[in-house]
C-alpha cells in the first residue's frame, strides 16, 4: 500500500510545534469521553478506547523523548515540541509515506475507482482518501475551513464551527477593569448556564487579567461552553470561604483596613481595585458580619458578560465541524462514502485544555489507518 500526506503548509507540524509553549502537551493520561464536546457524546468512545493515551506514551517512550506531568494529567515535552513532529516523520519514512508540503489542493472529485485531488502541478490518484485538515483557528500557520468545504461538496452536514479554548472579550466597566489590571492572575472557578439538569460547565484553574478581556486556563475552558448573551459566574477564591476567612482576621486583629486583610486572600492590585469600586473602606472592626457576606458573596459569585472572544487568532482550537451522524465511529469512514475519511479537529469533537485535542488527533487518525490496513490486507 502507498501513501502520500498532502500539506499546503511548507512545514509538518506546525500546531504541533507551536504548542505548549514549545513543548508540546502531547496528550493527557486522565483522558476519558466526558473531556469532549460533540453532538453526539459517545461517538469518540470506540475511537478512544482502540488507540489511548498510553498507547501514545508508549510509543514516546520507545522513541526515548523525555516527559513530564505538568498538571492535571498534562503530559508535555522535557525539551521540545520537534521531538513529538521528528517521531512522527520518522514513523512516516519508516513506513515510506511520502510527504508532499508547500502543495495546495485545487479540487478533489470522486472517481470510478476512489478519488482524484488536483495540485497545481500534478494529479493524485487513490482508493482511500483521509482529511485531516483541522479547523480554522491560528490562521497564520495555515489553518483554514477547507475540510469543511470538503466535507460540504460530499453532501456531509456541518455543524457551525466556531472558535474554543480562546480568551473572552468585554465592553463597559469589566473591560476597563481588565486593562486596569493587566497581568494580574488568581486561582479561579468559572462556570457556564447549565447544559442540563445534571451538569453545569465548571472549570478550577488559572484566571487572567489582559488588556483584551480575561484569559487563563479556567476562561479558556469554559469558552467552550459559552453562547453569545451568557453570564458567567465567577469564583475568584474558590479554594475556601473568605467570609470565614475574614471573620477570623477580625477577630486576630480587627484594626487593620479591610484591604489589606483582603489582599491577604486576594492578589493585592485586586483587592484594592474592589475596595475602590465597591467604595470598601473602614477597619474589619467596623465591618458587620452581613456586610462581610455581602462583600464574600459578590466575590464568590462575581458575574461578569462576554461581548465575544479575540477569535480564530488566539483559538486554540475549532468547536464544531463534520457531524458525526455522517461518520463510522470505528474507522471515521463517511457511510456514504466508502473510501472517505474524516480526522482529528475537522470533525466535531472537540476536547478541553490539556492535552485532549492531541490524543483526538492521534486516536481518530489511528482508527482510520487501521481500517484502511484492514481492507487493503484483505
Amino acid at each position: 500500500m502507498r501513501v502520500a500526506v498532502l500539506d499546503h503548509a511548507e512545514k509538518i507540524g506546525e500546531k504541533i510545534r507551536i504548542s505548549g509553549g514549545g513543548r508540546c502537551n502531547f496528550t493527557n493520561i486522565r483522558t476519558a469521553p466526558e473531556n469532549f464536546i460533540s453532538n453526539n457524546s459517545k461517538f469518540c468512545i470506540s475511537a478512544l478506547k482502540g488507540f489511548s493515551a498510553q498507547d501514545f506514551l508508549a510509543r514516546i517512550d520507545a522513541a526515548g523523548i523525555p516527559w513530564h506531568e505538568k498538571h492535571l494529567g498534562q503530559l508535555f515535552c522535557d525539551r521540545r515540541a520537534q521531538d513529538i513532529i521528528d517521531l512522527l516523520v520518522d514513523g512516516c519514512h519508516e513506513a515510506h509515506v511520502r510527504l508532499i508540503t508547500g502543495t495546495a489542493i485545487d479540487r478533489v472529485d470522486r472517481t470510478t475507482d476512489g478519488f482524484e485531488v488536483s495540485t497545481h502541478s500534478k494529479i493524485f490518484t487513490a482508493r482511500n482518501l483521509v482529511i485531516a485538515t483541522g479547523g480554522k483557528s491560528i490562521p497564520k500557520i495555515g489553518a483554514t475551513g477547507f475540510g469543511y468545504q470538503l466535507a460540504t461538496q460530499f453532501g456531509l452536514n456541518v455543524i457551525s464551527p466556531r472558535p474554543a479554548l480562546v480568551p473572552l472579550t468585554f465592553e463597559g466597566d469589566v473591560k476597563d477593569m481588565a486593562r486596569t489590571l493587566a497581568g494580574v492572575s488568581v486561582d479561579a472557578k468559572v462556570s457556564a448556564p447549565p447544559i442540563s439538569k445534571k451538569r453545569t460547565p465548571s472549570f478550577h484553574d488559572g484566571f487572567l487579567f489582559t488588556h483584551r478581556g480575561l484569559s487563563g486556563p479556567s476562561i479558556l475552558q469554559i469558552s467552550s461552553y459559552w453562547r453569545e448573551g451568557q453570564s458567567l459566574s465567577i469564583d475568584l477564591h474558590p479554594a475556601s470561604d473568605l467570609y470565614t476567612a475574614l471573620r477570623a482576621q477580625r477577630a486576630q486583629n480587627g484594626r487593620i483596613a479591610f484591604q489589606t486583610a483582603l489582599a491577604a486572600q486576594l492578589p493585592g492590585r485586586l483587592a484594592e481595585h474592589f475596595c475602590s469600586g465597591q467604595n470598601w473602606k473602614g477597619n474589619l472592626a467596623d465591618w458587620s458580619d452581613k456586610r462581610l457576606r455581602d462583600a464574600s458573596n459578590l466575590l464568590h459569585h462575581w458575574r461578569v458578560t462576554p461581548v465575544g472572544s479575540e477569535g480564530y487568532r488566539t483559538a486554540e482550537v475549532t468547536l464544531g465541524g463534520v457531524d458525526t451522524e455522517a461518520l463510522n465511529s470505528k474507522t471515521m469512514e463517511v457511510k456514504t462514502a466508502p473510501g472517505l475519511f474524516f480526522i482529528g479537529e475537522v470533525v466535531d469533537v472537540t476536547g478541553w485544555l490539556g492535552g485532549y485535542n492531541f490524543q483526538w488527533a492521534w486516536s481518530s487518525a489511528y482508527a482510520a489507518a487501521r481500517a484502511i490496513a484492514n481492507r487493503t490486507a484483505a
